[in-house]
C-alpha cells in the first residue's frame, strides 16, 4: 500500500505540473542520463593467488525542469543500483539508492523568491549489513521511507549556484524496521510513522572545471525545532568525467548523517568508468 502511494504520489506530482504550467508561453527543458558501470576478474591457474570478482552498477539521473515568466518548476530523479560478487560469495548490493524532488518557485522579482518543495527519499531495493561475514537485511523500499515538504525563499543567481531555506515537515514511514521512527521517549509502543518539525537548507551547485569535467554537489541540512543543536546532514557530490560520448568515469562521494540512523557520519565513495546514454541530447 506504500509503495503504490509513492509511486502514486510522483506520478500525481508530474500531472499537476503539466496541467498547471502547460501554456503556448511554457518552456519545458527536459534532460536526463542512464548508465551502468561494469567491472570483471577472472584468473585461472594463476600462481599468484586472486579470486575472481564482477560488479555492476545501473543509475540514472533524469530532469525536467518549467522556465516561466513568473513561475520556475524543477523535478528531478535519482535511482542508482549496483552488485558486487568475490569468489564463490553471494552477490551483495554496494549501490542502492532512490531519490525524487520537485521545487516550485515564484518569480516575483526580489532578490529571493517564494518557494515551495517535496522530496521523497528511500531505498530502490532490499538493503543488508554484511558486518561479521553474516546478510542481515537493515532496510527495504520505503522501509524507512522519508518525505519533506518546505515552505520559504529561494536564492539563484542563474546557473550553476543556487540556496533555499524554509520552515519544513519531516515524515519518516516504516514498516518492520521502525527503529528509524521510533519515538524513544514513548516505552510502551514502538512508532511506525513519526513528523518532524524544523528548519531546512538545500544549496547545490554544477561547476564545469574543464571542457569535459564536470562537479555536481548538493548539501541538505535540517534540523528540529525541539533541538535546534541537532542537525541532520546529506551531502552529495559527483565528479564526472566524460572520455568519449558514451563512455564516463565518475567518482562520487556521499555524506551522511541522521542521529536516527547512526550516531556517527555515514561515508559512501565510489569511483567508476562505465556506459552512458544522454536521453535528450
Amino acid at each position: 500500500m506504500i509503495r503504490t502511494s509513492v509511486f502514486s504520489a510522483i506520478l500525481l506530482t508530474i500531472l499537476i505540473s503539466g496541467s498547471v504550467f502547460a501554456k503556448n508561453d511554457s518552456l519545458w527543458f527536459p534532460t536526463g542520463m542512464i548508465g551502468v558501470n561494469l567491472s570483471q576478474v577472472s584468473f585461472s591457474n594463476w600462481a599468484q593467488g586472486g579470486e575472481d570478482a564482477v560488479s555492476w552498477t545501473f543509475l540514472t539521473n533524469v530532469a525536467l525542469e518549467y522556465k516561466g515568466s513568473t513561475w520556475n518548476l524543477k523535478n528531478k530523479m535519482k535511482l542508482a543500483y549496483g552488485r558486487t560478487k568475490i569468489g564463490s560469495d553471494q552477490y551483495r548490493t554496494n549501490n542502492n539508492e532512490f531519490y525524487f524532488e520537485n521545487v516550485a518557485s515564484y518569480l516575483a522579482g526580489w532578490p529571493v523568491n517564494p518557494f515551495i518543495s517535496n522530496t521523497i527519499r528511500t531505498t530502490a531495493a532490499p538493503g543488508f549489513d554484511y558486518k561479521n561475514n553474516k546478510t542481515v537485511q537493515i532496510a527495504d523500499f520505503f522501509d524507512p521511507g522519508y518525505i519533506s515538504q518546505s515552505l520559504g525563499f529561494n536564492y539563484r543567481n542563474g546557473k550553476p549556484f543556487g540556496t533555499r531555506m524554509g520552515i519544513a515537515l519531516q515524515e519518516t514511514f516504516t514498516n518492520k524496521y521502525r527503529n528509524y521512527s521510533d519515538d524513544v521517549k514513548t516505552k510502551d509502543k514502538t512508532e511506525a510513522f513519526k513528523l518532524e518539525t524544523g528548519l531546512e537548507s538545500v544549496t547545490d551547485s554544477e561547476i564545469t572545471l574543464d571542457d569535459n569535467i564536470v562537479l555536481q554537489t548538493s548539501l541538505r541540512l535540517f534540523t528540529r525545532f525541539d533541538d535546534l543543536a541537532i542537525w541532520d546532514v546529506r551531502w552529495d557530490n559527483l565528479l564526472t568525467a566524460k572520455v568519449t560520448k558514451y563512455l564516463n568515469v565518475n567518482f562520487g562521494v556521499l555524506v551522511l548523517y541522521e542521529k536516527s540512523q547512526s550516531p556517527k557520519t555515514q561515508v559512501k565513495q565510489a569511483m567508476q568508468m562505465g556506459l552512458v546514454y544522454s536521453l535528450f541530447s
